[in-house]
């Protein structure tokens, strides 16, 4: 990691806070306190002390917002040749690049994760402005050979306002994620941020107008879901609303949508299975199952959270993940641990209880089972990388999204076993399966009731693979070209000539 980041981390850890951080909404191209003058205290995870502020939102806000929005989409944004759309977002990429540095460190700051893994996020929002730069002027419709004296064609139009409400765990990358691909289509957007990671949507909302967005095409209205994020999914003047959160939030947006009958894009909860064939890569395995499990401390939607392994390799791998899961270094992410901070005490809480109850029905703990602390401080919000063994199928662990570094353990003895286990819950995000036998993973692959599968690398594809769940883990696709059709209507043209 460059000397400049490092530089950036240790003032943070000196100071407790960032220079430059943002601390009003930002609506219409400019910086603006909120309408009924409330403010929130920004928490650092790693250290359980503010280390900034912002706004705390109402509805009043939620509507200049969305009036702006709305006035720059019928204005101006709607207009716009897609070729400026590109410049711009190719623009905005170039700025997120050269302040690397300050993005990653008040991302860890913001939400608790590993330094490392906060850059990784700040290059990954870069590719997403640069991706969907490229695909701006590249919507393209089509024609309707309906022969004789008629000519039909099809054109992609811009659905128009769109809202982007952004979950805790990802703050950056989960708004951009929707915010880029609509502002290609030429949608204008309001983004509502968690209310515990907030200041990077800001950040990020001033490099796009920098980057010369046209002023109310981005706006950032920061305050809680009640204040804000419900007016916001009940606005009329919202053509579509995109949210990433529990399966709760998720129905009540929904539901607010349909009274406008705006569209939505929702992907919720996970309980996603990897499933270990005896005839894998065991080591492999071991390695690229740490990752899915513990990136972020567990709390990624798509996180691997249920091994379901077979019966003649589970005392083996369980034996060597165990290990290396007991190695993994914790605690502030500005030190660039292997696991950082539970974004909030409430999460840590619900991991806790979540634990304790398996531990109280009997469940076998191979590793961690707690919480802890930052060694140096002593201070933050912190569980250990957990690992729960031999669970029923039926037992809650199993059943319901904990979000948290706890890895669930299913043991089967066939690949038909490991498939009635993988379509198991409610949930139908993600899976990832182990194995050489082409056959089995093929097979595997199209019966698992999952949005995304992917074979021997669980993190596959990356920002060019589209992603959303099935049953309750919601439906619509990010990422890839998919994206796109979250923010596109058709329109029908025919003519007789």
């Amino acid at each position: 990691m460059s000397t400049a980041i490092q530089d950036h981390a240790a003032q943070a850890l000196r100071t407790g806070t960032l220079p430059g951080l943002p601390d009003q909404l930002h609506i219409d191209g400019h910086w603006r306190p909120a309408v009924a003058g409330g403010r929130m205290e920004a928490i650092d995870p790693g250290t359980e002390k503010p280390f900034a502020e912002c706004p705390a939102g109402t509805a009043e806000d939620v509507d200049i917002a969305v009036a702006s929005s709305a006035r720059a989409y019928q204005e101006v944004w709607r207009h716009a040749a897609p070729a400026q759309r590109a410049t711009i977002l190719r623009d905005a990429a170039r700025l997120v690049r050269a302040r690397v540095e300050h993005l990653a460190v008040a991302e860890t700051l913001n939400c608790g994760k590993p330094l490392a893994e906060s850059r990784d996020d700040v290059e990954t929002v870069a590719r997403l402005l640069d991706y969907y730069g490229g695909a701006a002027d590249k919507l393209q419709g089509d024609t309707i050979p309906l022969g004789g004296n008629f000519v039909s064609y099809n054109q992609l139009e811009p659905v128009g306002v769109t809202a982007h409400i952004v979950p805790w765990n990802f703050p950056m990358f989960s708004m951009m994620r929707g915010v880029a691909p609509a502002l290609a289509a030429g949608c204008t957007t309001v983004v509502k941020p968690a209310e515990t990671s907030s200041i990077t949507a800001l950040l990020l909302a001033g490099i796009l107008s920098e980057a010369g967005l046209p002023q109310g095409v981005c706006n950032v209205v920061t305050g809680t879901g009640a204040a804000v994020g419900e007016p916001l999914s009940l606005h009329p003047e919202v053509r579509h609303v995109t949210f990433t959160g529990s399966v709760d939030t998720g129905r009540r947006v929904m539901q607010n949508a349909a009274r406008h009958i705006a569209s939505v894009t929702l992907e919720l909860g996970g309980k996603s299975p990897a499933i270990v064939l005896a005839d894998c890569d065991l080591d492999h395995a071991v390695e690229d199952m740490l990752e899915a499990i513990y990136l972020n401390a567990g709390q990624v939607c798509s996180a691997g959270s249920r091994l379901v392994i077979e019966r003649s390799v589970h005392d083996a791998f369980i034996e060597k993940f165990s290990a290396r899961a007991r190695a993994l270094t914790i605690g502030h992410g500005l030190k660039n641990p292997a696991i950082g901070a539970i974004n909030s005490r409430r999460q840590l809480d619900r991991i806790t209880a979540a634990v304790d109850g398996a531990r109280a029905r009997g469940i076998r703990i191979a590793a961690g089972g707690g919480r802890t602390v930052d060694p140096d401080s002593g201070a933050g919000w912190f569980f250990q990388p957990t690992i729960l063994d031999d669970v029923p199928a039926d037992d809650p662990v199993v059943r319901e999204e904990i979000f948290g570094p706890v890895l669930c353990v299913q043991i089967v003895d066939t690949v038909e076993e490991a498939l009635r286990a993988a379509n198991g819950t409610d949930y139908g995000l993600a899976a990832c399966i182990y194995t050489k036998d082409i056959q089995k993973a093929l097979g595997l692959a199209r019966d698992i009731d999952a949005g995304q599968v992917t074979v021997n690398q669980y993190f596959a594809g990356g920002i060019y693979t589209p992603f959303g769940g099935n049953k309750l883990s919601g439906f619509g696709r990010e990422k890839g070209l998919e994206a796109l059709r979250n923010y596109c209507r058709i329109k029908n043209v025919t003519i007789r000539i």
